[in-house]
């Protein structure tokens, strides 16, 4: 069998269509990759919630913390993050009246609200969850429950409903910002 030799023009142009190959393909991962929504999973209780990675500022381990006499049961205490006293809340107990057990899986979700930031308790973060159009579904049928104020949209991955909590809209609520007992 016998080989042929290319020219140099003849592999510079092999060159420039691997290359234009390879750029077509990469644009259109970018455009799959711009249509996902992107956020923080997490779980609250039996509830798995994804926020956007716009409203998580951090993720800790739970801290030490001082209790504040006079305050609801939700709001732990303040932690000390770095020389800055940081608001502690349960979101579940927050969300519906039962406290979350501590596990090794806990998690503090540090967010921004207008008066600094806030940490928010979750029972275990889950990472980084991407969602694309078609998975967005319709709310289940409405249960009553203090969380659905702040689910504003709904995704399904494999057997798993995740809802979209707006942390924003939590820390606009009134009783939110309410922690006085």
């Amino acid at each position: 069998m016998h080989d042929t030799v290319k020219s140099p023009f003849e592999i510079l142009a092999d060159y420039e269509r691997s290359s234009l190959a390879h750029a077509a393909a990469s644009t259109s991962n970018q455009t799959a990759a711009a249509s996902l929504w992107r956020g923080v999973g997490f779980r609250v209780g039996s509830h798995h919630l994804v926020s956007s990675l716009t409203e998580v500022s951090e993720i800790l381990s739970f801290p030490v913390v001082t209790r504040v006499p006079g305050a609801c049961d939700w709001l732990l205490g303040v932690a000390s993050l770095r020389g800055n006293l940081i608001p502690l809340v349960d979101l579940n107990g927050f969300l519906s009246g039962e406290a979350t057990s501590l596990a090794d899986s806990s998690r503090v979700l540090l967010v921004r609200q207008s008066g600094g930031n806030v940490g928010l308790l979750v029972d275990e973060v889950v990472g980084q969850r991407n969602f694309s159009a078609d998975q967005r579904t319709q709310a289940p049928a409405p249960t009553g429950e203090a969380i659905e104020r702040y689910v504003v949209e709904h995704f399904t991955h494999g057997d798993t409903h995740w809802g979209r909590f707006s942390i924003a809209a939590l820390v606009r609520a009134n009783e939110f910002a309410q922690a006085a007992a």
